[in-house]
């Protein structure tokens, strides 16, 4: 299977195999931008679906992230109350 490496400009995504340099060139050239993600598929439009798979969970990992940053705080608040009010008594 071959290896795929995808290019961007604004919402607008190419897929080519890594072994096309050519095609590589006259892509950068019209302004798109490599991704880092590459991924090997048995064609493009795998390669593309997996593409897609690899940012929606990136999306969903730095939601989880986000939510579970801003939650710490508030249970650490919460903990400290139940100790202060425990060792009142």
């Amino acid at each position: 299977m071959p290896d795929y490496c995808f290019f961007k400009k604004g919402m607008k995504t190419v897929v080519l195999e890594s072994a096309d340099l050519d095609g590589a060139s006259q892509l950068t050239a019209k302004g798109y931008e490599k991704q880092f993600e590459e991924v090997c598929a048995t064609n493009e439009k795998h390669a593309l679906a997996r593409f897609a798979d690899i940012r929606r969970e990136k999306r969903i990992d730095s939601h989880n992230f986000l939510a579970g940053a801003g939650a710490m705080p508030l249970i650490g608040v919460l903990t400290a109350v139940a100790v202060y009010l425990f060792r009142k008594k």
